[in-house]
């Protein structure tokens, strides 16, 4: 008389549940993981826009891209085996504060390739690397052409006028404005291409701009 756990395995496997793995193929998605994590890793650092570049970021996608990837294969390899991954990933927390939005963009990225690629869709997951890659640099590289500034200018009264004349021909959105005894401050963002990059040298030259200061603007 067969035991109940026979008779479980048995018909878990004639559903197609439980899966044969081979070392050939953990291999291969392993590999195909490696690669396509290898691509996210130098557009992250080739072509990466933020303020401070984290080389322990860049190593963490390439990881958690083959991390991915050998859970996908044990999940999809064992019914039991899933539900028990199931359970021992709920109670993982995660409080590391990401300080780029994009950051974010690139860990669903290398996620997304680690699922495909322990699945067994390899053309799947190349193609949708490279699809990716390729657009976003070509958004970075498009986007370059015009700069965003945080402009910081303290003036007199007497200013405001031509100052407004020389902000109007560039593309500027007011933050705010402050006034202090006699002077007033004025903060806002300017995006400008290379042909205006004298901008901030035609701010100072108006008669009554006490100081102007001008810092690049990553978001």
């Amino acid at each position: 008389m067969q035991s109940i756990r026979s008779v479980l395995r048995e018909s878990i496997e004639q559903l197609g549940l439980v899966e044969h793995l081979t070392v050939a193929y953990i291999l291969v998605s392993l590999l195909c993981a490696a690669v396509c994590a290898l691509i996210i890793y130098f557009v992250y650092r080739l072509f990466y826009r933020g303020a401070v570049y984290s080389e322990n970021f860049a190593v963490l996608i390439v990881m958690t891209t083959v991390i991915t990837a050998f859970i996908t294969i044990t999940i999809g390899s064992n019914l039991v085996l899933s539900l028990g991954m199931v359970g021992a990933l709920s109670i993982v927390r995660f409080r590391s504060a990401v300080k780029d939005p994009l950051d974010v963009g690139f860990l669903f990225w290398g996620i997304a390739v680690g699922i495909t690629s322990g699945a067994g869709l390899y053309p799947f997951a190349i193609i949708a690397t490279a699809a990716i890659a390729l657009c976003y640099i070509l958004f970075t590289v498009f986007g370059r052409g015009r700069r965003t500034f945080v402009v910081v200018i303290r003036y007199d009264d007497s200013a405001e006028k031509a100052l407004e004349e020389v902000l109007s021909g560039a593309h500027y959105k007011l933050r705010g404005k402050a006034k202090y005894k006699g002077e007033n401050e004025l903060t806002a963002d300017i995006r400008f291409k290379k042909k205006n990059a004298d901008i901030l040298d035609r701010i100072k030259a108006v008669e009554g701009v006490n100081s102007a200061v001008m810092v690049e603007y990553t978001d």
